[in-house]
């Protein structure tokens, strides 16, 4: 019983250290606190380095990319559905603004090559389908959702 109750806190701490530690993601290959970008934690995307939520950009909940701290309908960025991200609160085949299949991101509804916007390998989103660290546009120290990805890929490329 002892045991089962030490696996149980160890399980316990170790989840809630997780959920403490934000993700961070730096410009290009970086990864000194200056060159962070922004940081993700609670479902929220905030500035830098940031958690205070005056600082929030976006922040995700139901599949769904908010404006801020805003859960409106009508402030809905994105909606993700099986790999696809919809413009808005659309899930219409028109209104898909990339796929993300196999670590590579592509141009709306494409998974053709010549299409290939971006590749995530190793925590490092490279532009295009590149693998030199020359081409790195950003690095991701943590583990993100799908969710969580789109939510960065719009603070990044969108919110400033």
């Amino acid at each position: 019983m002892k045991a089962i109750f030490s696996i149980f806190v160890a399980v316990l701490i170790s989840v809630s250290m997780s959920a403490i530690d934000p993700v961070k993601i730096y410009k290009g290959a970086s990864v000194y606190s200056s060159d962070v970008i922004c940081n993700v934690s609670n479902g929220k995307v905030y500035r830098k380095n940031s958690v205070y939520s005056s600082d929030v950009v976006c922040n995700i909940r139901d599949g769904k990319i908010y404006k801020a701290n805003s859960v409106y309908s009508s402030d809905v960025i994105f909606t993700i559905r099986d790999g696809k991200v919809y413009s808005g609160n659309s899930v219409y085949t028109s209104d898909i603004v990339m796929t993300i299949r196999d670590g590579k991101i592509y141009k709306g509804t494409s998974v053709y090559t010549s299409d290939i916007i971006a590749t995530v390998r190793d925590g490092k989103l490279y532009s295009g389908t590149s693998v030199y660290s020359s081409d790195i546009i950003f690095t991701i120290k943590g583990y993100l959702t799908i969710e969580e990805f789109v939510a960065v890929w719009y603070a990044v490329f969108y919110a400033w």
